[in-house]
């Protein structure tokens, strides 16, 4: 903890985007190549929540989205706009809504999907229409935590992907290196900011909001260390699918029955 508030913060982000502007390329490249040759499931450093009364050792978290339970109702997206306090324009989890034929398709996300999804007309003809819901898919191998020049990006023994805002200097590096679209610079903190899957609430025996609310259940959160935890069951026994495998990132959100035009 530093005695420095937000005058001396302020100081430091800018000497170090400046630096970063003068030879940002270098950095990434030198910082990528060293990641990458790293052991992609260790974790980085992360401060322990719950005033110790958390193990993480304990836990393995991940997230399973059944797509054809999804109704595309937005109450997800609204529940993490509430829970996290997301700036407007921004989200932290959205729904994709694809139509489909068999010589194109259509993929749209009005507001997020945070309002639901007003008809549509296409120009071709549609074969199927579905819903997807989207999150930060917290990589074991993240290509965010490679990039940051800094280490404000980093992955906790439990499997989370988080921000450290106080270290965060808003380069922006993660945010374009991201392959899910899932991270932005906050407007107000000038930080990047993305999903946690709440990990205030994780850690204190919760679900994230985006599952609590969804009245279908199609948004899932489980245990992979705990015996008998429903999406352990499904992640181990059960055909599941991830956005984008062949980038090797290997993300702890899974999929059932998702569609091939998925990206």
């Amino acid at each position: 903890m530093s005695d420095c508030h937000d005058g001396c913060n302020g100081s430091r982000r800018e000497f170090l985007s400046g630096t970063l502007k003068l030879a940002g390329g270098a950095v990434v490249t030198v910082i990528g190549a060293s990641a990458l040759a790293s052991s992609s499931s260790s974790p980085t450093r992360a401060p322990r929540p719950g005033g110790g009364e958390y193990d993480w050792d304990e836990h393995l978290w991940a997230y399973l989205v059944d797509t054809t339970k999804c109704i595309g109702c937005g109450s997800c997206a609204r529940a993490c706009k509430a829970e996290n306090d997301v700036p407007e324009g921004f989200f932290r989890t959205w729904i994709e809504r694809y139509v489909v034929g068999t010589e194109d398709s259509h993929v749209d996300s009005p507001n997020g999907g945070m309002d639901g999804f007003p008809p549509v007309q296409v120009g071709f003809v549609a074969n199927k229409s579905f819903f997807v819901p989207k999150i930060c898919n917290h990589c074991r191998a993240t290509p965010c935590t490679q990039v940051c020049p800094v280490g404000a990006s980093y992955r906790t023994k439990d499997g989370a992907v988080l921000v450290d805002a106080e270290s965060c200097i808003g380069c922006g590096y993660c945010v374009q290196a991201c392959p899910y679209g899932s991270r932005f610079i906050h407007p107000a903190t000038h930080t990047a900011s993305k999903c946690t899957w709440c990990y205030h609430r994780i850690t204190k025996g919760l679900k994230p909001a985006c599952v609590t609310v969804c009245p279908t259940q199609a948004r899932q959160f489980g245990d992979l260390k705990k015996d008998g935890d429903p999406v352990r069951a499904v992640v181990e026994h059960d055909r599941v699918q991830i956005l984008q495998g062949h980038l090797l990132t290997e993300p702890q959100c899974y999929y059932t029955h998702l569609d091939k035009e998925v990206r």
